[in-house]
């Protein structure tokens, strides 16, 4: 019986002493989680004050410089002047924008992680601490680029056809670019009138829109009449628009020196009431009536041969074209270009103003052919050269390409299209 009672003892002592084993194994092992997700939280803690960036998202204002962007966001005044100094190699600060994305990237604890402004739609500026001074580069934004048809119909003008289509204002100033030689937006549009084109959308990843790129076709409808055109590489690789039919686009001059709804107050006359001096006497340009500020366009290529003050014409410049042509452009408020400087079609050369003998902002733009002023509202415009017989087929080619990927004409546009003229019934436009 005493053995039984010992051995029964034994086991006791046996289990208990395990049990303890046990317990002290399930510490040390707990102890050991506890210590590595104490090191794992220390870890993390480390990784995220190294790599986690909390990006703060600002615009700059206008009249601002960049540094004082910088330190209106938080930068420190002490990491100004080396991110400027590490910058200016890169980009220049005269292209700093008003309105453009300035962002700072901080870290969890606040140290300054980067700094990043979008100079544009494709391209961002850079500037990151490294190896205790600030290194600068300018990155491409990453875009996917898709062909899309859209199609709109004119009520008033063709901005707002182009924004109430749901696209932005700058893909109605690149219609206008295109048609500028055959169609004045400022007067020629008609409630009713559509258009449709196909035209490059430059995206970002999550799908909105970047940029636009190429119009690669454009259809305007004119009060019944159709205008087309392709863009095409002539031989040498050079872009250009031409019509349906391979006829250039192009022609000398834009049909006026102000892209949007300018409505012409005075016309061409040998003799208009002048409203200052209270006399009769010859008006022999065009007064378009634009808001203070309006940016002034010339209507072709040549050399700037005045821009200053010029008595009764105000603020004015002068430019000189190929075959006997000369430009003015009067009344200025702001002149944009220098006597002698070699100007292209389409280039801003002023803003719109009430300078000289004016009672109010308007421009007035007159033109010369071998020294007499000509009307301009019935100057005909010589055209560029059209695509060459050689490559006519590789143009009508693409032509159809493109015209496959336009929007269907809708009853909006059907109807419009009705009337329309085709192209080898068309006279010249005056």
């Amino acid at each position: 019986m005493g053995k039984l009672i010992r051995a029964i003892f034994v086991v006791v002592v046996a289990a208990a002493l395990g049990g303890l084993a046990w317990s002290a194994s399930i510490r040390r092992a707990a102890e050991q989680d506890v210590s590595r997700q104490a090191a794992l939280a220390a870890q993390l803690a480390v990784e995220m004050q190294r790599d986690v960036v909390l990006y703060f998202h600002g615009r700059a204002r206008s009249g601002q410089i960049f540094s004082g962007s910088l330190a209106e966001m938080g930068v420190a005044p002490e990491a100004i002047g080396p991110i400027l100094v590490a910058a200016q190699p890169v980009f220049d600060f005269r292209h700093f924008r008003a309105g453009h994305e300035l962002s700072i990237g901080r870290s969890v604890m606040g140290e300054l992680r980067a700094v990043s402004y979008r100079i544009d739609p494709e391209h961002d500026l850079w500037i990151a601490p490294s190896a205790g001074e600030f290194h600068a580069e300018i990155k491409p934004i990453p875009v996917i680029s898709e062909s899309s048809g859209i199609a709109g119909r004119v009520e008033d003008s063709l901005f707002n056809a182009v924004t109430d289509a749901g696209e932005r204002p700058e893909l109605a100033l690149a219609l206008a670019d295109i048609f500028g030689w055959d169609i004045d937006f400022n007067t020629d549009p008609r409630p009713g009138d559509t258009f449709r084109l196909v035209v490059e959308k430059k995206k970002y990843a999550n799908g909105a829109l970047a940029v636009y790129g190429r119009i690669l076709l454009a259809e305007y409808v004119n009060a019944g009449r159709r205008y087309q055109a392709v863009l095409f590489h002539d031989a040498e690789g050079h872009p250009a628009y031409y019509a349906e039919d391979g006829k250039a686009m192009k022609k000398a001059f834009l049909r006026s020196p102000l892209q949007f709804h300018a409505p012409i107050t005075s016309h061409f006359s040998y003799s208009r009431f002048h409203p200052i001096l209270k006399i009769y006497r010859p008006h022999l340009g065009i007064d378009y009536a634009a808001p203070e500020g309006a940016p002034v366009q010339t209507i072709g290529g040549g050399r700037v041969i005045f821009a200053g003050r010029g008595g009764g014409e105000g603020n004015l410049v002068r430019i000189r074209h190929t075959n006997g042509y000369e430009t003015m452009y009067m009344h200025l408020s702001r002149i944009l270009v220098h006597t002698g400087q070699q100007v292209e079609q389409g280039q801003r050369i002023g803003l719109v103003g009430h300078t000289g003998l004016a009672t109010g902002p308007h421009l007035d733009f007159r033109i010369k052919q071998n020294g007499v002023f000509r009307n301009f509202e019935t100057l005909k415009l010589p055209p560029a050269d059209p695509v060459s017989g050689a490559q006519l087929p590789q143009f009508l080619a693409e032509r159809d390409h493109w015209i496959a990927l336009l929007p269907p004409a809708g009853p909006q546009v059907a109807q419009a299209l009705a009337p329309a003229v085709l192209p080898s019934d068309r006279s010249p436009r005056r």
